[in-house]
């Protein structure tokens, strides 16, 4: 898979905020993309070494609207974590 495709955005919550003084940041990225994937695309991107990365696949709620329920979508939500000393600059004034 081409790395442009792999990480969609990044996931700015307070429970990732509060991850990433521990150096484990997220991003929710393609469903088809796999782990070493991800971690290809976070050190070109980023400039940082990646220790590790977990996936899990989430479901959003389905919608109610005026021609009916639509159904849930699902994504892919990765957890990076870093090697010590790692920073990634965009997540330091968070």
């Amino acid at each position: 898979m081409n790395l442009t495709k792999v990480i969609k955005k990044p996931l700015l919550t307070e429970k990732t905020t509060a991850l990433s003084s521990k150096s484990i940041h997220a991003f929710k990225v393609n469903k088809d993309a796999t782990k070493s994937e991800i971690k290809e695309a976070v050190e070109f991107y980023f400039k940082v070494k990646v220790a590790s990365v977990n996936t899990l696949v989430g479901r959003n709620k389905p919608k109610r609207t005026a021609k009916g329920i639509v159904p849930a979508k699902y994504y892919k939500k990765a957890m990076v974590k870093l090697k010590q000393g790692e920073k990634i600059a965009i997540f330091e004034g968070v």
